[in-house]
């Protein structure tokens, strides 16, 4: 059974308190929805499409209350009916060594994790989505995509995992080790990404000769953005919701677009789309982004070496390990654990890093209007966008607050028609 200890009920309330947290945000965002739709917005949304976008968000937000709740009783469960305890000593129990012990605490841990979400996903794509239109995945595309995350997770993961846990266990300044390692793996899947990993998902065709291309590429021409390719990306053959993005280090940048996207969008609100991402790229959002990245995971493993080290060397991976019910402390049983613990730290981190990530996106915005020499082509493009995704347009300002890496689309809008007035252009 779990040792009562101080660390065990500071755990038991902050695991308790996130939850509760996102009871309150998904309460709030079913409070918020408003049966007015935005002026704003009238030239994209009738009455019928904006009370199905309502629909969708009342339903997602539902289903989502629903499985954190299922996540939380297992979870809970598990953890005060000494799961843990019983987990460890069956893995101890099968003698294949510390390292592959440690493997096998994770790894079944994950699968069940996995597994109780499974059925989640499931519905989510083939009962929400598929209702609303939006899902246009296959049965037999569903579990080949799952069949591909998991073993690119075995292939990757795996490997890395052992390096992890040999790295706790043998070397002196594991974590500073366990630091450099990580950084180095995502910068290299960060490089190899575009050429490996993402194919293995979607195809990716040049984009053919004409106005579109030649508009891209005058855009890029016109930011010095050092554009390699331009792709279109099958995504409706999972979703007809819309995306853009642009990847790869130096020299080799791939900016991709949705095939969903070229259909519903005319050149030049393409163009201001595409503008967005090269302004992310121009104010080195990216960059900062990557940077904050490798500081924050180099303080987790700072703290993570503390709690998988022994009290006798001044760790805490003792009192950890017992606040599960784990009676043999161990480095792999400390660092499941930790990230448990570490989960509120995580969260109130987030809190920055999504204000931040908000500000950038009112930043790139601001770019594209400026290369774009007027803010309406973009201003265009992501009223269409809200229509076509059915965007929830009255999201509580707690929620936003809570967990949106982007602004309020209404609040984009009002930013970008700012800029407009400010420079005196009429409609």
């Amino acid at each position: 059974m779990i040792d009562i200890n101080l660390l065990t009920i500071i755990l038991l309330v902050s695991v308790s308190a996130l939850y509760l947290l996102e009871l309150v945000k998904g309460l709030l965002t079913l409070k918020a929805l408003d049966p007015q739709l935005p002026e704003e917005f009238e030239d994209v949304f009738d009455q019928d499409k904006y009370a199905k976008s309502q629909a969708y968000t009342r339903e997602g937000t539902r289903f989502s209350l629903i499985s954190r709740t299922v996540h939380f009783v297992v979870f809970m469960g598990f953890w005060l009916l000494g799961g843990f305890g019983w987990w460890d000593q069956f893995v101890t129990g099968l003698e294949l060594g510390g390292l592959w012990t440690g493997l096998a605490f994770i790894g079944g841990l994950s699968v069940a994790n996995y597994l109780i979400g499974l059925p989640f996903a499931i519905y989510d794509t083939f009962s929400i989505e598929a209702r609303y239109g939006f899902n246009r995945s296959t049965v037999g595309t569903f579990i080949s995509d799952q069949l591909k995350a998991g073993l690119l997770g075995i292939v990757l993961g795996v490997p890395f995992l052992l390096l992890l846990l040999w790295i706790f266990r043998s070397v002196p300044n594991a974590w500073l080790w366990a630091w450099g390692a990580t950084t180095v793996l995502s910068l290299a899947i960060s490089y190899l990404a575009p050429s490996l990993i993402l194919p293995l998902f979607n195809q990716f065709e040049p984009m053919p000769e004409g106005e579109l291309k030649e508009s891209i590429e005058d855009m890029a021409a016109k930011c010095d953005f050092p554009l390699t390719e331009v792709s279109i990306v099958d995504g409706s053959k999972r979703s007809s919701k819309s995306n853009a993005y642009f990847t790869g280090f130096g020299k080799r940048k791939r900016i991709a677009l949705f095939d969903t996207l070229v259909e519903n969008h005319g050149t030049e609100e393409l163009v201001g789309v595409l503008a967005h991402e090269i302004g992310h790229f121009k104010l080195k959002h990216l960059v900062q982004r990557m940077l904050l990245g490798i500081i924050q995971s180099g303080v987790i493993f700072y703290l993570l070496g503390l709690f998988t080290q022994p009290a006798e060397v001044g760790g805490a991976t003792d009192l950890l390990c017992a606040s599960f019910g784990v009676t043999e402390a161990s480095v792999y049983a400390g660092l499941v654990f930790f990230l448990i613990l570490f989960k509120p730290v995580e969260a109130l981190l987030s809190l920055f890093a999504n204000a931040w990530s908000r500000k950038h996106e009112f930043e790139a915005d601001a770019y594209a209007a400026k290369a774009q020499g007027t803010p309406l082509h973009l201003v265009k493009a992501l009223k269409k966008l809200s229509a076509d995704n059915l965007s929830n347009l009255t999201p509580h300002p707690f929620a936003v607050f809570l967990d949106y890496s982007h602004p309020p689309m209404v609040q984009r809008l009002a930013a970008l028609r700012s800029l407009r007035l400010e420079r005196g252009q009429g409609e």
